[in-house]
């Protein structure tokens, strides 16, 4: 009895050191494989960048009326509407440009205090209408001309306040697949090269990734780049910039 089990016990340990011996053998092949990839691999990043002019130029602006009654101060607004409408009209934009959106109206109240300067109520006191108009034209020059230039506007009684031009270009999606063709080149240039003075070749394409696509102002540097992509409009003149990282076999 004691022979069968000193035995079992020797046939245990065989199988225990065996598996031991196995597992050490496994990782050691897996380690071995991890490393022989990662000696053959190269990988680089390719950037491409291009400067290019805004042909769409969007511009708001707004104006208001104000009246004792709501009727009279839509007739005013009316009216101010058909002075602006003139007014781009006589700067060479089409009506297929120009957008009126619909007309807000607040009621105004006027607080009233006592000679003691207590608050004792509120009155109405008018009504105020605001009116926003929109133009989208390639005609650039001559939109930035027109918001920078609304004295006549001014002149005649139209309270219009001018926000800033938005600056876009129609074919973005053309120019983003040509940078992303330009930055490939660009990654792959420089992947050969350093495979080449290792005395490697250039197998083939294990992964890719494309990076951010930038627009900034142009000469703004790369302090205007953020992390989920900057897209500048403010600018007519801007810069379009995009990475690639390319990972290959090396041979």
């Amino acid at each position: 009895m004691e022979q069968n089990t000193k035995k079992s016990n020797w046939l245990s340990a065989l199988i225990i050191g065996i598996c031991i011996v196995a597992s050490c053998g496994a990782i050691a092949f897996g380690l071995l494989h991890f490393k022989s990839d990662s000696e053959h691999t190269i990988s680089a990043t390719g950037s491409a960048s291009i400067d290019f002019e805004a042909d769409t130029i969007i511009w708001r602006g707004t104006y208001s009326a104000w009246a004792l009654s709501s009727k009279d101060a839509y007739k005013k607004i009316r009216k101010d509407a058909d002075r602006v409408m003139d007014y781009l009209l006589d700067n060479d934009l089409s009506e297929d440009e120009i957008v009126f959106n619909s007309v807000d109206i607040t009621q105004n109240y006027k607080e009233n205090y006592d000679d003691n300067g207590n608050y004792i109520g509120s009155e109405p006191n008018g009504y105020t209408l605001t009116q926003s108009v929109i133009i989208t034209s390639n005609n650039v020059e001559i939109v930035e001309k027109i918001s920078r230039d609304i004295s006549s506007l001014l002149d005649s009684g139209v309270e219009l306040t001018s926000g800033s031009p938005e600056y876009y270009y129609s074919d973005l999606d053309a120019l983003k697949l040509s940078l992303i063709d330009k930055a490939s080149e660009n990654a792959r240039e420089r992947i050969e090269i350093v495979a080449n003075n290792a005395g490697a070749k250039v197998g083939k394409l294990k992964n890719s990734n494309l990076g951010v696509f930038q627009i900034t102002a142009k000469n703004s540097g790369t302090g205007s780049y953020s992390y989920d992509g900057a897209f500048d409009n403010t600018s007519r003149y801007k810069t379009a910039t995009i990475t690639v990282r390319l990972e290959y076999d090396l041979k």
